[in-house]
């Protein structure tokens, strides 16, 4: 799956100790160190990638973490799934599920922006920054599936036999439907990534404070903050939590 070209940097980083990215990476950065450092404390073995998009983060997760255990990524875009079947079709420890993750199964009408990183089951905000006005309005909408943590962890918990699993969301303004959708199947994630919204660009969206209680009170503590945009300076829109399972031991 690595291109001859991230060898080549694999091979650089390894002897100069140094991390090599492209200057619009670099934000990144501190959220690659974070991850494999909590991966490895905490055992993680697999990875559930809910709102893949284009399959960012699982190229990430492989390249940049060192991650080599089983993701699972969920879109529900069907082209955009089928880019991802193709992407993935290398790598036998890489799923795609043409799905989107809910508080409830069942068919829904899911919108897919101008720009397809902003696509997401609620609509765009009427008040959003003016910076995304452009980007993050309906382009079309896509009837899709929708299912539930609940109905998937066991499923693919059979099939791959993991024990310690993460899970990441960057669903536009749906992780804590998604959460809620886990019911008591959230307890097997020793886990989880979301991504906050300080600014509110969808209607129905939590608030970052709510989100952070609401995930608090289902048993899960921070563990850092990472940067989730990058060139909307001097604005911050959204920010990425990292959490671990309150009362989890990792290795010493």
């Amino acid at each position: 799956m690595r291109s001859w070209k991230r060898r080549f940097l694999d091979i650089l980083e390894r002897s100069s100790g140094r991390l090599i990215v492209r200057p619009d990476s670099l934000h990144l950065a501190h959220e690659w160190g974070h991850l494999r450092r909590f991966f490895s404390h905490f055992g993680v073995d697999c990875v559930f990638d809910v709102g893949a998009n284009q399959g960012q983060y699982a190229v990430a997760l492989r390249e940049r973490v060192g991650f080599k255990g089983p993701i699972i990524s969920y879109e529900p875009i069907p082209d955009i799934a089928a880019d991802l079947r193709a992407m993935s079709a290398k790598d036998p420890n890489w799923y795609v599920e043409e799905l989107a993750l809910d508080r409830e199964a069942g068919p829904a009408i899911f919108n897919v922006m101008r720009a397809s990183v902003f696509s997401s089951l609620r609509k765009p905000s009427q008040n959003q920054l003016g910076l995304f006005e452009d980007l993050n309005v309906v382009h079309r909408e896509v009837e899709i599936r929708r299912a539930t943590i609940a109905e998937e962890l066991p499923r693919w918990r059979a099939k791959l036999g993991f024990s310690r699993p993460f899970l990441k969301m960057d669903t536009q303004g749906n992780d804590l439907a998604v959460v809620e959708g886990a019911g008591s199947m959230l307890r097997a994630f020793v886990g989880l990534q979301s991504e906050l919204a300080i600014q509110k660009l969808y209607e129905g969206s939590t608030e970052f404070v709510e989100t952070i209680a609401a995930f608090r009170a289902k048993g899960f503590e921070l563990s850092e903050f990472v940067p989730s945009n990058y060139g909307t300076f001097p604005v911050l829109v959204e920010i990425d939590c990292i959490m671990f399972r309150q009362g989890l031991e990792g290795n010493r």
